[in-house]
């Protein structure tokens, strides 16, 4: 891939409907995790940036945006989500230069960015108030309304999704957005923002300021002209998100980390289950807040599941992301020495299986081999620790009580799945894992954009994708007309 890919200024804001220079005019190197190489500088947007934004947002609300109906609005999004899917394969090398995720998984992170805006689009118009039987002489009913501005922080793992489901959730309600970045990986949202200025999206709906998260995203966080904050991330960037919000008494949606567990019993379909056993913990080289960290089995699979997740495990080719083998690098140098640490923690116990860098992988790529661990303690650091990182742990159990308590016995409570013919089984553990999403014989359900998404604990709270994101992006209104 060549900078020819990119078709707009990188280094450049987007406030108003307009690229413009960064106010102090500072910029910030962007690096390929595949090779270690910069790919292009970006604007580093402080609080002069921030501000800019959030006026164009409220400028927004007061004119073309605002007095959209919600039909409109949602034709909109569905010309976004066209234009997307026109420019999938441009977005998709953006996203595996960017992020280093292989291609074929950047290519179904922008199939999902045009599903969110065309699903947003047509939800649009479809979220309804209700009338209220009350007091004989009073009709009562309720609104849904935007909140106004919306802040958007997204991590540098998911960046084409998790746009879909906060900016697109908020942009269908009404609201007018200002998006922050990653500073590791911006470049699909600024395309993003293109896209959306050419499908017609007014001035001031959207707009886009990348920096670090210490000055922009902190500054946007505790900005008195924002409404509501919506962020995914680590759980130290959403406690220090929520305070700063918190001067303000703006509402907060947090998706943060996870340390998802899937329950394998005696009785489940091994071959169904190996797949998704695998894939949910080393997709994206493991950088998923619903990464599937733990593998829970009982004694009587337990060997069997063992040797076959070690039997793919050794299967698995680690390299570029322009390769698109099973896993690229990780993100940065930094998020690379945290998994070794991690790593090093297990050096005592028993490592089943890894998977392979391949030969020709650039030295300075942020490798690491996806490592598999076996008969790990619950209590171990990799057993409770989000690791963000290839590293998965299989725990064995004897019965479905020891089960349950090592699967919620973590502060996390994002993701969880039961691999079991019993339904009687499946519906007992769907209602006792505290978890926010629960699968049945399956793990993910293959993204799901209708699917509510969130989390218990240290996972975060609030809901996003789906008609839950509507209803977190709004707020309630009450009408009570007397009238005898």
């Amino acid at each position: 891939m060549s900078i020819q890919d990119i078709w707009f200024d990188t280094a450049l804001c987007f406030i108003g409907g307009a690229w413009v220079d960064p106010a102090e005019g500072q910029t910030l190197e962007l690096e390929n995790p595949s090779t270690g190489d910069v790919i292009c500088l970006i604007a580093r947007g402080q609080q002069d940036d921030i501000d800019r934004a959030v006026t164009a947002a409220q400028e927004a609300l007061q004119g073309p945006w605002a007095r959209m109906t919600a039909p409109e609005r949602g034709r909109i999004l569905a010309r976004i989500g066209q234009l997307v899917l026109e420019n999938a394969d441009r977005l998709a090398r953006l996203e595996a230069m960017d992020v280093g995720k292989p291609l074929k998984q950047a290519k179904a992170d922008a199939l999902a960015l045009a599903r969110y805006m065309e699903f947003y689009g047509g939800a649009a118009d479809k979220l309804h108030g209700h009338t209220i039987p009350y007091l004989d002489g009073y009709t009562v009913y309720t609104l849904r309304e935007p909140h106004g501005v919306t802040g958007h922080i997204i991590p540098w793992n998911y960046p084409m999704q998790i746009i879909g489901r906060s900016v697109g959730a908020a942009l269908a309600m009404g609201n007018a957005a200002v998006l922050k970045p990653a500073e590791e990986a911006c470049l699909t949202a600024l395309a993003f923002a293109d896209l959306a200025r050419q499908a017609g999206l007014p001035e001031g709906a959207l707009n886009v300021v990348p920096g670090l998260g210490i000055e922009a995203g902190a500054a946007l966080s505790g900005h008195s002209g924002v409404n509501h904050i919506s962020f995914t991330g680590s759980v130290g960037v959403g406690k220090l998100i929520q305070r700063l919000a918190s001067e303000h008494i703006v509402p907060v949606t947090l998706e943060l980390g996870g340390k998802s567990p899937q329950l394998v019993f005696d009785d489940a379909d091994i071959d169904a289950a190996l797949p998704f056993l695998v894939n949910a913990g080393v997709q994206n080289a493991g950088q998923t807040c619903s990464a599937s960290s733990r593998i829970l089995v009982q004694r009587g699979v337990f060997d069997e599941v063992l040797d076959r997740m070690a039997a793919r495990y050794g299967e698995l080719q680690v390299g570029p992301a322009m390769a698109d083998l099973d896993v690229g690098p990780l993100i940065s140098a930094r998020q690379k020495e945290v998994v070794e640490g991690f790593l090093a923690h297990g050096a005592s116990l028993e490592k089943a299986a890894q998977g392979q860098i391949v030969d020709n992988a650039p030295a300075d790529g942020h490798y690491v081999a996806p490592t598999l661990f076996a008969g790990v303690s619950p209590g171990h650091i990799l057993a409770q620790e989000e690791i963000f990182g290839p590293v998965q742990v299989v725990i064995p159990f004897d019965d479905e009580a020891e089960a349950l308590s090592i699967a919620n016995g973590t502060q996390f409570g994002l993701v969880a799945s039961v691999w079991s013919r019993d339904g009687a089984r499946q519906m007992r553990l769907a209602k006792a894992l505290r978890s926010g999403q629960v699968f049945l014989n399956n793990y993910g359900a293959g993204g799901g954009v209708e699917l509510p998404f969130g989390g218990t604990g240290l996972s975060g709270h609030g809901r996003e994708k789906g008609f839950e994101a509507l209803y977190g992006f709004s707020t309630l209104k009450t009408v009570a007309a007397l009238h005898g």
